[in-house]
């Protein structure tokens, strides 16, 4: 009995070899006719309005999502630190009157404006002679200026450690947030998904170029070392100029390194003529 053709064309392997079935037209115009006969159907308007529902309850659910997991966040940050920690902080403070600057750069400021503020004085007088100020008289609006310059530190020291917080309790509110709308990631997922994919090749390439030279460009260390001096400011901590240094030398490096990762283990699978744009756009 002769072994069939397969078995004996394919001695030593492993596998035997299987023949694909192919007809006389492409399987995508058999797909494409169904698809337009099912266009025709009387059940085609039923089946796209209940896409469309679907679609626009995603769509409503990762909008309410996106809109609770910022305002809620920002609502607890403002109202705690109004009612909340502002009161018992300035009740601390009253008790403890002497302390008025909380680092040495606001004192560094209110010097540097007492000294702006005295210098002005001695201006006034040698333009106007006529209003000379007695000695007497200069000290004591030399010294209604400097309880006014520490009030007004005394008020940004409290203002900044009520940032702290009113900032650590907004993390805690955004987390949960996060945790008990958990299943509506799901949706945030299809709706960027949707977006993305909704882009063109060049806008998406735009889009990738501007956000790199936004955050990784050759640029983008001043705007690092603003936003890290504002954040500062903001919790009332010394902007120190080396730790500055070290996180943009440091921290921009990273994304970019997590950015070229992603072009080249997601959009070269996913969009690869985006690719080819965005490598052409930055030629």
């Amino acid at each position: 009995m002769k072994k069939p053709f397969s078995s004996v064309h394919n001695q030593g392997y492993s596998q035997p070899f299987k023949f694909i079935k192919t007809g006389i037209f492409p399987r995508s115009i058999g797909r494409t006719l169904k698809q337009i006969a099912n266009d025709f159907s009387a059940e085609a308007d039923i089946e796209f309005l209940n896409k469309y529902r679907i679609s626009r309850q995603r769509t409503i659910i990762a909008t309410r999502f996106f809109i609770m997991l910022v305002l809620v966040p920002l609502l607890t940050q403002k109202l705690s630190k109004q009612v909340l920690f502002i009161p018992i902080i300035e009740k601390v403070n009253h008790e403890h009157i002497t302390q008025i600057f909380l680092n040495s750069d606001m004192e560094e400021k209110a010097l540097h404006e007492l000294k702006i503020f005295t210098s002005e004085l001695k201006f006034q007088q040698l333009l106007h002679p006529q209003e000379h100020l007695t000695p007497d008289k200069k000290q004591e609006k030399i010294k209604e200026k400097a309880q006014e310059i520490a009030a007004k530190f005394r008020e940004e020291s409290i203002n900044a450690i009520s940032n702290i917080f009113a900032d650590l309790l907004s993390l805690i509110t955004f987390t949960l947030v996060i945790i008990l709308n958990k299943k509506d990631i799901i949706y945030v997922q299809y709706v960027l998904d949707k977006i993305v994919y909704g882009l063109s090749d060049s806008a998406k390439a735009f889009l990738i170029i501007l956000l790199t030279d936004i955050f990784v460009g050759f640029h983008s260390p001043h705007g690092w070392e603003v936003i890290l001096e504002g954040i500062a400011e903001h919790l009332g901590i010394t902007a120190n100029t080396n730790y500055i240094f070290l996180f943009i030398a440091t921290f921009p490096v990273i994304l970019d390194t997590i950015f070229k990762y992603w072009i080249f283990r997601y959009l070269s699978r996913l969009s690869p003529s985006a690719l080819a744009t965005l490598k052409e756009m930055d030629d």
